[in-house]
């Protein structure tokens, strides 16, 4: 791409570079645009851009908008004889290199075709690593926008031993996430998951601490508690929220000391451990009201993760539901299953207050139910909508019209695809484009 105000100039560039494919802009606005529509690899562009071309700050702003959208665009910075002072400070913003006007349009096609070398070689070292270390996150499913976000954060806090906690209803998939992130750690040990409101409070304790032989009626032997178990690897404490006051404190020492110490025993055992922990609860109005330490909350969440509900995740319902239906078919031996149209608008319209752990039970039984190899409504035993409720426009905050553009055509492609359950020609077909066209517009918005 050549950003260039200057149209003899951007012209006489572009003729120079007969040899590349070249698309052109003239400002900010404009390179921007060109940038989402054709995700150049390399980038040449003047710092003097209207409406101040005699000044480089609409360049500079430029330059810092490209590179977020693209971080691994090579970006070719063309300056005046006299104005080194831009050109480093352009490359301490991260551009590849900076070219001075005049300049000889041998030299900038050589410099050309060695960023494109080196975008292709980090291009294609992403790829083999991609291939070596296989995504941490692949039994979680998903084409929502902000899910994906949050599978980067995961992706991104994995490698630290910060201690994570996963806020979110019942369902959503938390544990998922914790293993997950265990999956991209470096950490050696397993991964040890205990539930706080499924176990007496007798007998919690025992479970996260473990206990020396004779501690009590009943103990013939030493035994590890899950934190010990743990050593090495992630300790998951799910609904944190229900744990009772009296080991809140004990919980705290050991996050702050590292050690715990054995029921009956005497004796400070250092652990090495990741804590993950998981509540559907509001742990401030429990700090409110008494029931959960402040103290205990902030060493908990050192990194909070807030999981959206399965009703807030644009074509996630019908893409999992897809999903679970070919995996019941082949436990069950029922052969090729799938939904009817009325089936996909039941899905799509109800709420799923029980999130993902009731999409999953609501699809095993109808794929026990139905008679034939199509599931209906009425074997998902979910009401039919008239007709698919409009998006208000009033939800779209954003007044940039390029964005809600693009969010616009995301939203009914990722609806189209997740509809026709990955079949391009069908998703094509609804959204009254060409196939061709569905392609451009799935690899221009990342849709994969």
């Amino acid at each position: 791409m050549i950003v260039e105000d200057d149209l003899a100039l951007q012209k006489q560039i572009k003729w120079s570079l007969d040899r590349f494919e070249c698309v052109t802009a003239n400002d900010r606005a404009s390179a921007l645009a060109a940038q989402r529509r054709h995700q150049p690899a390399v980038i040449t562009m003047d710092l003097g851009l209207p409406p101040d071309p005699d000044a480089t700050s609409e360049g500079f702003r430029l330059l810092e908008q490209l590179l977020e959208a693209d971080p691994h665009a090579k970006v070719i910075v063309l300056t005046g004889q006299n104005d080194q002072a831009n050109a480093l400070r352009a490359v301490a913003l991260g551009a590849y290199d900076f070219f001075a006007k005049p300049f000889e349009p041998e030299l900038l096609g050589l410099t050309i075709d060695r960023a494109y070398r080196l975008w292709e070689l980090q291009a294609e070292n992403r790829r083999l690593q991609a291939l070596q270390h296989p995504d941490a996150l692949g039994g979680l499913m998903t084409r929502d926008a902000d899910m994906q976000k949050l599978c980067r954060l995961i992706e991104r806090v994995a490698g630290s031993d910060a201690t994570v906690m996963l806020l979110g209803e019942s369902g959503t998939g938390k544990e998922v996430l914790a293993q997950g992130l265990h999956q991209a750690s470096k950490r050696s040990g397993k991964f040890v998951a205990i539930n706080c409101a499924a176990i007496p409070e007798n007998l919690l304790e025992t479970e996260l601490f473990g206990h020396e032989k004779g501690a009590f009626t009943g103990a013939t032997k030493t035994t590890l508690g899950k934190i010990e178990t743990a050593h090495g690897g992630t300790l998951m404490l799910d609904e944190i929220g229900d744990l009772p006051m009296s080991l809140q404190a004990k919980l705290l020492r050991f996050l702050q000391e590292r050690t715990i110490e054995r029921v009956g025993g005497r004796q400070e055992i250092p652990v090495d451990v990741r804590v993950v922990c998981a509540t559907h609860q509001n742990l401030k109005a429990q700090i409110a009201d008494g029931r959960f330490r402040e103290d205990l909350f902030y060493r908990l969440a050192e990194i909070v993760v807030d999981i959206p509900p399965l009703r807030q995740r644009t074509g996630d319902a019908v893409l999992l539901a897809h999903a679970f239906l070919r995996r019941f078919a082949q436990e069950q031996r029922r052969g090729s299953l799938s939904f009817s149209e009325d089936a996909v608008r039941a899905i799509e319209a109800h709420a799923w207050p029980g999130n993902v752990r009731e999409l999953i039970n609501v699809v095993k039984r109808a794929s026990i139910m139905a008679d034939g190899a199509r599931v209906t409504a009425q074997d998902l035993n979910l009401p039919v909508p008239d007709a698919p409720a409009p998006e208000s426009p009033a939800e779209h905050a954003d007044l940039d019209l390029r964005r809600i553009r693009e969010q616009a055509e995301r939203d009914a492609v990722v609806t189209a695809l997740a509809r026709s359950n990955g079949n391009v020609l069908r998703a094509a077909e609804m959204l009254g484009v060409s196939r061709p066209t569905l392609y451009d517009l799935m690899h221009r918005l990342a849709i994969k």
